[in-house]
């Protein structure tokens, strides 16, 4: 009966704090609630946008089944991940099998080293953007839901698994060499002009979507691919709050 209840008062938890959230939302600010439905825990890192002050010290540990907020400044922009089959000591010195940053466990404005599937934001006063990219390869499903808000609003994510059907090329296996935990982009792979979309290929006209491109592409139609994959995967809402949600197909 215990198991059954956790999932029910998880989301009577969500619904709270989106309910609270709207009560005290601040204006040209938001907040975001990071939902963890996978069956493991996920710490999610922070990195902000150049000149962006770094948030919740750039990462926090987060249970199955749990759901934490995060006030966001006005104007902020930035990114954030799933890191996922991490072990820290007390002194929050580790390493996490993807999505690393710096082996802590607070990121403190370091990225996440590749691959990582990325949701990424910026703020606006009249116009929020955001967008869930595989241009760094992929880790964990992540939907971004937004709450309110007017405008279009769409629903950004992926959430098909890619490390089930991850080329060998572009595979990260577990220590034991027995699973899948993450799928480069095909950038990370070769170190290709032609696949990083730089040097000759640095433009839209020129880089075009590869066979890789459009492995991730058919599983995940709204996430970015590949670099100049914008025309599909950038969504935009005004003044609204957002859930990000990892694994979000799992029961």
């Amino acid at each position: 009966m215990a198991s059954m209840l956790r999932p029910l008062l998880t989301i009577f938890l969500i619904t709270f704090i989106i309910s609270l959230i709207s009560v005290l939302k601040v204006e040209a600010a938001a907040s975001i609630i990071f939902y963890n439905k996978c069956p493991h825990p996920v710490w999610p890192g922070i990195q902000p946008g150049a000149g962006k002050p770094i948030l919740a010290r750039g990462g926090f540990k987060l249970a199955p089944n749990k759901a934490q907020s995060l006030q966001l400044p006005p104007l902020w922009s930035g990114r954030f991940w799933g890191r996922h089959g991490c072990a820290f000591d007390t002194t929050g010195r580790g390493k996490c099998a993807t999505g690393d940053c710096g082996g802590a466990i607070f990121c403190n404005g370091i990225g996440g080293t590749p691959p990582a599937t990325l949701a990424e934001f910026t703020f606006g006063n009249d116009q929020d953007f955001y967008d869930v990219s595989l241009v760094d390869g992929y880790n964990l499903p992540i939907a971004i839901t937004p709450i309110k808000g007017s405008g279009k609003c769409s629903y950004a994510g992926c959430v098909s698994d890619l490390n089930l059907m991850c080329p060998v090329g572009l595979q990260v296996r577990s220590r034991d060499m027995k699973r899948v935990v993450a799928c480069k982009s095909a950038c990370s792979a070769f170190n290709s002009p032609r696949f990083c979309c730089t040097g000759s290929y640095g433009s839209p006209q020129a880089c075009k979507p590869t066979a890789y491109s459009r492995i991730f592409k058919t599983a995940c139609p709204k996430a970015y691919s590949y670099a100049y994959d914008d025309p599909t995967s950038i969504s935009t809402c005004t003044r609204a709050n957002y859930l990000i949600t990892f694994c979000p197909h799992h029961p």
